[in-house]
Parts: C-alpha cells; structure tokens; sequence
C-alpha cells in the first residue's frame, strides 16, 4: 500500500480526471487531467459542476458515500451532459478519511443535431429541452429575453410560456407526446407578457426528435405582434366607416368586413366631403378619454356582443366629432354569424348637452361657494339651496325640500317669508330648523324656469354672526393688548417696510431705557444700539422672507455690563383684513443670568473632567511602569527570556512616557517632548548614547501629536531607535527631528549594512521591530523608508497631517 505522496504521484500519472475529495466531497487534490477538465481552480470548477448538475448530482454523491460506508454496491452514476457535448461517467472510491472521484470523458454524441451555431445565428427564440424529464438543454439570447431569471426546467417557465411550449402538469401535450416523425410541426399559439412588460402573441412550432432512446423536444417561437396590430388596425378601419350622418357595415368571422352598398344610402345627399373625410379613422384619431369606451367596442366587434358606445374623435379635417356606434349581432342563412355596425354623427347632440350641463354645474359651483345664504323656490316650494344657507338654517336640502318659504321664518304677520316679496332689501328674523332665531338682510329676485314657471331666488346675509363676530374680535384685541402691556417679555410690532416701531409695551421700552413714546416710529437701532441694530435689521429682513420663527441673540451694552437678549422674529403675514400692513412681530427675553449660569457649569464640568484625565493618566503611568519594573525583575531571574522582555519593557517605558507627558497637559502633545522623552527612554534601557539634533526652529513648538495617534507613534519611535541600537555593532547612533510647514521628518542613522534584495514591503506585520512600526503607523499620513547611504543605514520616518496637527495655541505656520 502505497502512502499519500505515492498515491499522488500515481494519480498524477492517469489519463482520466481524477480527483481526491474530503469527507464534505469538496475537492482537496486534483490530477493534471482534472485541472485540464475542470480548470487550474479544480475545486472552485468541481463546486460549479455539482450546482450545474443539480439534484440528481447531488442525490447520487450522497447514496454513493453511504452505501459504500456501509459495505454496499453504490448505485450507478447518473450520465452528465457537459457544456461542449462531452459525456462524463463518474465513479467514487474509499480511500479513508478521503474519498476518490474518477471521472471517464467521452467524445459528443455523433447523431445529435449541430444546434451551437444555429442558436447563436437564429434571430427567432429557438429551445431544445428533454421531452422526458423537461430540463432546458440549450436556448439562444432570444428566447431568454421571454423570461426572467436563468430557467431551468421547463416547470421554470411562464405557464402561458409552458403550454405555448406544448408542456403541462410537468409532462407533454398528448397532440405532441403522440407525434409521429412524418407529421407536421404541432403549431400552438398564445397571447404573453414578457419581463419587459409588452404583449406579444407568439406562435410555436414543435417537433419532437428522437434517437438511441432520447427524445429531445425542438421549439422554434415568432412573434406574430405586429400581424394582430395590423389586423387589428383595419379591423378599426373598417369599423368606423363614417358619413355625414350614419355609417353601416357588417362583419363576418369568415370574410371579414363587408361594407354597405352606398348607391341607396340616404346619407349621400349632401355629406360627400363628411364621407370621405370620416373614412379612414383608426386608434390615433380617437380622444384620450375615450379611449375605455373605444377598446369596449373593439372588444364587443371581436366577441360578437352587442354594445352601444358613444366616444370623440379628432379628426385631421373636420375637427372634434362625437360618433355613436351601435353594435348589433345576428345569424345570415346557413348559420353564419355576423355582426352590424351602425355609426351616427352626434356631435351637435353632444355639444349641446355639454354646454348646457357645463352651464349648469358652473352656475351651482358659484353659487354653492358664495358666503351668501342662496334659496331657490319654485311653484312647488323650496327645491334648492347652497352651503352657505344650509350652514345657516341648521338643515340639510331633504329636510326642507317642497316646502314653503315661510317654515324657515317666525309666525308673524307682515313677514317677507310670508308676503308676497317684492324688490326693495328687506331685513326680518329667521328661525332656523335648530330653534336659533337670527337676523339676515336680503331680497328676492324673480326669474324664468325652463318650463315657463317663474322661479324665486333669495340672497340672504347673516348679520348676527358677522356682529358677535365683530364683538369678540374687539375684546380678543383688547385682552391681547392688556397681556401685552404686563408681559415680562419685551414686545415689539414693527412695519414689514421700514422696520420701524408702531407698537410697543413697558418691558421694551425698559431694554431701550427710553419712554414707549419716544420709541414710537423709531428703527431697531433704539433698542440694541447702532452696531447690535444693523444686525437685527438684517435678521427681521430674514425672517420676512422666510415665513418662520427666527431666532437671534443680542449683547446689549447696559453700563459696565453687557445684557444678553433672545429674541424671536415672526412675520405676522395675512394677520387681520386684507388690506391690514404688514407687521413683524419681535419677543424678547433677558437671559444673561441664565446664560452665565450655563457657563459657570460648563467650566466646572471641564474643569472636572481636566482633573480626572491628569489623575487617569499618571495612574496609568505608575500602573506602566510597575509592569516595567516587574518585567525587569523576571528578566534578572530567566535570562533565556531577558532580551524578549527587555524589548517589551522598552515598549511598556514608551507608552508610559506619553502618559507621563500628559499628566497636566490638555489638548494634543508637543512633538518635541515626546522626541525627546522616547529618546531619554531608550537611552535608559539600552544603557547607550544616541546623538541628537533638531532643525525647523519655531516650527518646533508648532507641532502636536493627535492623541489618538501619540501611543502608535511613540511605540514606533521607540521600535525605530532600539532596532538600530540593536544593529549598529556598539557604533554611535544618530536620530535627527527635522520640522517645515509641510510637516515632520525623524532620520535616524546606524552604521550597517542592508541585506541583499531587501525590501521594506516585504517585511511582514508583527510584534516587534519594523513589524510592528508597519503594524502601528497610520497607512496615509506616515511613510517609512529605508535605504542604504554608503556605510550607514538610514530610515526616515514622514509624518503628515492628521498624523501631526498645528499646535492649537499657536497660528499654524505659512
């Protein structure tokens, strides 16, 4: 028995497709010949066939493994069909834990049909499917723009696509299934809406082909659309046969139209250019809102119904017409059914019926809109009556319909309701159907109905609600102008115009320190000041153009001090009568206790928070440099392990010496101590001297570090400097911090050599060294490289913003 670098070496060696499978039949190892079947990805190539295969696939893979577990005969494996015509026969092996596929390929079936290129080339959906079990074996671009999706199985498809396809109930049509090599191509037909949302109407036609016990179903579709459109439009054609007055024609299913002989026709007379004008109107002639009722006659002349529809057309020649067509079917001699048409010009009917139910339902619509009660009464009593009056008698128009006016008046003699009315204005008490007696002013008019019957109209105006309406507007404006007046707020009325004052109460006049009537027709400059005025212009002007509350501060000199104002800006737009002006409505508060109270809490709240920071930080520092110190102290006792966590204390020192930095410091970290902090550290450490030197001057004390990028850096910085301690053979170290405008540079130099090829890329992340720099530096705004300069190797660390950020006490440098 051969072990597993032999087995693979023997697979190696076999022609056939050969593939070793886990124990999920993933693909773990393939031969040359399954990579040359399936692809140099063997297992992704294995993946794709199992899910193109399907269930059967997957059936036999899963009773295969089961049997041969149990000590069983596996089932034989089901033939697949591959995408190029090939065969493949499978078979499966044990070989424990893993599993043995051997795939054996035959060459294409010599007798099928060359159907490739053919799909390819055919402008016509074309299908070939397996008439036994219906999977979809191949299909052109044209038959999968009639369905969604990627089909397939035949039950995928459409149900109107399927029984177009001659399949239903997962089997085929008898008429197809009973098809014989010498018959013709079953034809079928069917109307069918594609993913695009058109109607076609296909026509198929189906043959079965059979061989070597297949048998293969071969569909060929065409779109027969545009010939219904076509049949349809002279169907239309025909239908509407116009003439001055009437147009008949009669249709047989067998024949088609058979138009009526116009040598006796009564309409000839007189209406030749109307006849040969109405000739000819087909679906684009007829009004869009007629369309409903003109597909319900196309419908009707399809079926045979009988219909009468009336619809507009606008025609080239004539104009809007309103045609009527009555639709009427009968049997001729023999049993043949046909069907009348008879079209009428009804125009003038219809535009005057328009015009007169336009007429109609203009005058109610004004008149139901009108504030003035409007009671129409005629000879039988009251028979109309708009909004406005059925608001004001408290009734609905069936309450009242029939009656005499007099039910809606008081019993009292010499009444207008009562009398016969004449033309004057007359002014009397109502009662309304509610028991609420009102006064009105209105008169009557007389004015003839249809019939020749005089009809009497009434106009009547409630004066008593206009009158409490007055009164309550009075003493709302009087109670709002006494609120006002004792409001703590400083409230001012200005004109939308000028912005001057033309109202204001006692707390205003006590912000401006001036009498209310010296302030009176003044700007807002009286109240704020010539400075804090102009602003308070522009904001008015502002809240008159934007239609809502405007909200502003204001610091308003008041002796040594300064007061501090909220105000709120309101265009009062539409506020009162029509022709009331413009007004700008200004509320305002002192808030200056409360916003120093607000203050003094916010820097308490800093203040605090300043102080819990400090003590965190040099908590953490003293916690860090325990951990050093204990670190330190394993070290002395495991020496194998003293260089690891010599490193690791060099790492806790760095990250303690930023703590340490920021015990009393707030904001970002100066870029200089930092440097020179992690450079004392390391000193410290490695017990050696590292040179030293600063450039940039100012610029200097103008860069910080984030602090959230203070600990990655000085970790880096830290890593940088002991590397190249650790590298430079006892010699002296230099480190150099180089500031300009643009941003920060740290060069540190060793002497040494650089090893053949090496390339900083290549150094892979880690805990330690420059894996660990690559690890920590932000990828964007720091760059790290190194080169080889004669005899030293050099590394420059580039820090740009945001890595680095201007120091916010200082203006950053130009």
């Amino acid at each position: 028995m051969f072990g597993p670098p032999a087995s693979a070496a023997l697979l190696d060696l076999v022609g056939d497709p050969v593939l070793t499978l886990r124990a999920d039949l993933s693909a773990l190892r393939a031969n040359p010949a399954a990579r040359e079947w399936l692809g140099q990805d063997a297992a992704e190539g294995w993946r794709l066939l199992r899910h193109a295969a399907g269930l059967r696939l997957e059936t036999w893979l899963r009773e295969a493994t089961a049997a041969i577990d149990a000590g069983r005969a596996a089932p034989p494996a089901p033939p697949l069909k591959l995408a190029d015509g090939q065969r493949a026969t499978l078979h499966l092996l044990r070989e424990r834990p893993h599993w043995v596929l051997h795939a054996r390929l035959s060459a294409a079936d010599p007798g099928e049909p060359p159907l490739a290129e053919w799909l390819v080339l055919s402008p016509l959906p074309l299908l070939l499917a397996d008439a036994a079990g219906g999977a979809l074996l191949r299909r052109n671009a044209a038959f999968d723009a009639l369905c969604a999706g990627s089909p397939r199985h035949l039950n995928d498809l459409p149900e109107l696509l399927q029984a177009l396809l001659g399949w239903n109930r997962a089997a085929l049509l008898p008429a197809l299934a009973a098809q014989r090599p010498q018959d013709a191509p079953l034809v079928t037909e069917a109307e069918f809406v594609d993913p695009q949302g058109r109607q076609r109407w296909l026509q198929a036609r189906l043959r079965l082909w059979r061989r070597n016990g297949r048998t293969l179903l071969l569909a060929v579709l065409e779109d027969h659309s545009t010939l219904h459109e076509r049949d349809l439009a002279h169907q239309q054609l025909d239908a509407l046969m116009d003439t001055a007055a009437v147009g008949l024609a009669t249709f047989q299913p067998e024949a088609g139209w058979v138009k009526a002989h116009r040598k006796g026709s009564p309409f000839k007379a007189g209406a030749k250019q109307a006849v040969g004008s109405l000739q000819g109107i087909n679906r684009d002639l007829v009004e869009p809102a007629s369309l409903p009722e003109f597909e319900r006659l196309q419908r009707a002349l399809k079926k045979g119904d009988a219909v009468e529809v009336r619809y507009a057309v606008r025609h080239p020649e004539l104009g809007r017409r309103w045609l009527l067509t009555r639709v009427a079917p009968g049997l001729l001699a023999g049993g043949r059914r046909s069907t009348s048409v008879v079209t009428l010009d009804v125009t003038a009917q219809a535009q005057a019926e328009s015009a007169l139910l336009l007429r109609a339902e203009s005058e109610r619509a004004v008149l139901d809109s009108v504030l003035v009660g409007i009671v129409s009464v005629g000879p039988d009593g009251i028979d109309w009556m708009n909004r406005s009056a059925r608001r004001m008698f408290g009734c609905e128009l069936e309450d009242v319909r029939g009656r005499p006016m007099g039910v809606l008046a008081p019993d009292a003699d010499g009444h207008p309701f009562h009398a016969e009315p004449g033309a004057e204005v007359f002014e009397c008490r109502l009662r309304g159907r509610d028991g609420r007696e009102f006064w009105v002013i209105g008169n009557a008019v007389q004015t003839p109905r249809e019939d020749g019957t005089m009809q009497l109209t009434y106009a009547l105006l409630d004066i008593d609600r206009r009158r409490q309406a007055e009164a309550q507007s009075r003493l709302a404006q009087a109670s709002l102008a006494r609120i006002i007046e004792g409001a703590p707020l400083a409230i001012t009325l200005h004109e939308a115009q000028g912005l001057r004052i033309v109202k204001l109460n006692q707390a205003a006049a006590a912000l401006a320190g001036r009498p209310e009537a010296a302030m009176l027709g003044g700007t807002p400059a009286l109240l704020f000041g010539a400075e804090q005025g102009a602003q308070a212009v522009a904001d008015m002007r502002e809240a008159l153009a934007s239609q809502a509350v405007v909200q502003r501060e204001y610091r308003v000199p008041a002796g040594p001090a300064t007061r501090i104002w909220d105000a709120r800006l309101l265009h009062l737009a539409g506020v009162g009568d029509d022709d009331a002006p413009e007004l700008l409505l200004m509320v305002a508060s002192d808030v200056t206790e409360q916003r120093a109270a607000e203050q003094a809490r916010l820097q308490a709240a800093i203040s605090q928070r300043e102080l819990l920071v400090r003590e965190v930080h040099h908590r953490i520092k003293n916690n860090l440099q325990g951990v050093a110190g204990l670190l330190q102290q394993i070290a002395a006792r495991r020496p194998e392990v003293a260089p690891v966590l010599k490193e690791a204390v060099g790492q806790v020192q760095a990250i303690a010496q930023v703590y340490g930095l920021q015990v009393g410091a707030s904001g970002p970290l100066m870029l200089k101590r930092v440097f020179d902090a992690i450079v004392g550290s390391v000193q410290r450490m490695q017990g050696r001297v590292i040179t030293t030197a600063a450039e940039g001057g100012a610029l200097l004390d103008d860069w910080c570090l984030p602090e959230a990028e203070a600990i990655p850096i000085a970790l880096s910085l830290n890593e940088l400097l002991g590397n190249a301690l650790r590298h430079g053979n006892g010699a002296q170290v230099r480190c150099q911090l180089i500031c300009d405008t643009a941003g920060v540079v740290v060069e540190i130099a060793n002497p040494g050599r650089l090893p053949e090829g090496f390339l900083l890329q290549n150094v892979k992340s880690g805990v330690s060294g420059l894996g660990l720099v690559r690890a920590l530096l932000p990828r964007r705004s720091a760059i790290l490289s190194l080169e080889q300069q004669h005899g030293d190797v050099v590394c420059r660390l580039e820090l740009i913003p945001p890595s680095v950020v201007h120091n916010p006490a200082t203006k950053p440098s130009s």
